[in-house]
């Protein structure tokens, strides 16, 4: 049997690929399984829930409608426990049997700036890192980790292997094939770099499937309707997508026997999904805060909320994305009924976090982009105008739950929200910005979008 070995074992990855590879057994091909494990001391009581259930789990699937059902998922037939040393992780990398090595580990944690380099100075864990995979430490990051797993699989001759990224990042194969390459300069092992360039492929894909962090509810539903008492069970929307460069080295399932477009580009799948999908996401949760809702569905039922994305998609980013093979207007509609399904109980902090990769990864690019075109932007302007009240919230402690922002400098966003011209200070961050960083057309749209985001909470207060 072949191996795909995920780094990442959270929701999202249990929901989405390791359903595509359940479905393919379903059908009698067993050929292919997963196994998986984090670089990170994380999940851990997730984590012993899978070990004690030998990989099983429950996906509780709801759709718009609100009707459930319940699978249980049975393709990862090992999972890993965290050790320091990560000695069992790369023993699985380095087995010629793991013919793909898959990774699910969020924006940020691939610590690239807006020209795709290695940030090193934003990041101290991506430092500590290089620093430790030079002493013979194992890696912790994504770029350490793979570093560790590649170096003993050229080491025993294992064969090539596919780099195969499962995260929202654009261009993801290639950008995160970089960051590791730039990784491995730094390092200065020229033999691992010739070995990765040679033997390695890393695909670009497009993931997609609501899925919220599982709470007790969850457990309780999946006991009453299976009798199991699963510890590991999760929930998704029933939407599921996944669109998949097909550049891979050493063989692959047939994913397209289970509804997986394999193409030979992702990019135009890839826009759409960032653009019309994740930026709306952020938006409706950030907006969703400002005014005390918990839940994406609350915002996106919330008519001035849900027309703020909608203006937003119609307004700039369909122009940007055109011609398209998608039909991005009913991609739109579709997206917004999926944010408003009150089944899903996905919550603003998981959908808001992130901020300082999201809006130069999701956003910007679509005000780039209508600055190109000589075209106003000032639909698109509302939505970090929405996050620059938001972050004046945190300053002043007032958000009501944990915001978590690996990009994040916090004395720096600290600094934007005391300074005596906010917005000012807001366009003149270049993680956020980039080369538009205070760019007078993006001041100009952002001081116009911070009235609006003013006067709509204001509003809000009122009823």
């Amino acid at each position: 049997m072949n191996t795909i070995l995920h780094l990442g074992l959270g929701s999202f990855h249990r929901a989405h690929q390791a359903v595509y590879i359940h479905q393919l057994h379903q059908q009698g091909d067993n050929r292919w399984s997963i196994t998986g494990g984090n670089l990170r001391p994380d999940m851990l009581e997730t984590i012993e829930a899978l070990q004690a259930q030998q990989g099983r789990y429950t996906l509780e699937t709801v759709t718009p409608q609100g009707e459930r059902t319940y699978t249980r998922i049975e393709s990862i037939q090992r999972v890993i426990a965290y050790q320091e040393d990560l000695a069992p992780l790369i023993a699985v990398g380095a087995d010629p049997a793991t013919r793909i090595i898959s990774f699910t580990v969020t924006e940020a944690g691939y610590y690239l700036d807006d020209k795709n380099q290695l940030d090193w100075e934003t990041f101290p864990d991506l430092r500590g890192d290089l620093t430790a995979v030079q002493s013979g430490l194992a890696g912790h990051t994504i770029y350490g980790g793979l570093v560790s797993i590649l170096r003993a699989r050229m080491a025993a001759n294992a064969g090539p292997v596919t780099l195969m990224n499962c995260d929202n990042l654009r261009h993801n194969g290639e950008r995160s094939r970089g960051g590791l390459l730039q990784f491995i300069d730094a390092l200065g092992d020229e033999q691992l770099k010739q070995w990765v360039l040679e033997n390695t492929r890393s695909p670009n894909a497009m993931v997609d499937r609501i899925t919220p962090r599982p709470t007790p509810d969850v457990f309780e539903r999946v006991k009453e309707a299976t009798g199991w008492d699963d510890r590991a069970a999760i929930m998704g929307e029933s939407f599921i997508q996944w669109v998949i460069e097909d550049n891979f080295i050493a063989g692959r399932p047939e994913w397209e026997k289970v509804g997986v477009e394999m193409v030979n580009s992702v990019q135009a799948y890839e826009e759409a999904k960032i653009r019309l999908l994740n930026a709306t996401h952020s938006c409706i949760a950030w907006a969703g805060t400002l005014v005390g809702y918990q839940y994406i569905h609350e915002g996106t039922q919330d008519p001035v909320i849900r027309q703020m994305a909608y203006d937003y998609v119609t307004d700039d980013a369909i122009p940007v994305l055109l011609p398209c093979p998608i039909d991005l207007e009913k991609y739109r509609d579709v997206v917004l009924d999926r944010f408003a399904n009150p089944a899903i109980q996905d919550t603003n902090q998981r959908v808001a976090m992130d901020a300082f990769s999201k809006i130069p990864g999701m956003i910007a690019p679509t005000i780039r982009d209508r600055l190109a075109q000589g075209g106003s932007f000032d639909s698109v302007a509302v939505l970090p105008a929405l996050f620059l009240a938001y972050l004046h919230r945190w300053h002043l402690g007032e958000i009501p739950y944990t915001y978590q922002d690996q990009a994040m400098d916090a004395a720096a966003a600290h600094a934007i929200c005391e300074a005596s011209d906010t917005v000012a200070a807001y366009a003149a961050d270049e993680t956020l910005w980039g080369e538009m960083a205070s760019h007078p057309q993006l001041v100009d749209a952002l001081r116009a979008a911070d009235e609006r985001v003013q006067a709509f909470v204001s509003q809000h207060a009122k009823t």
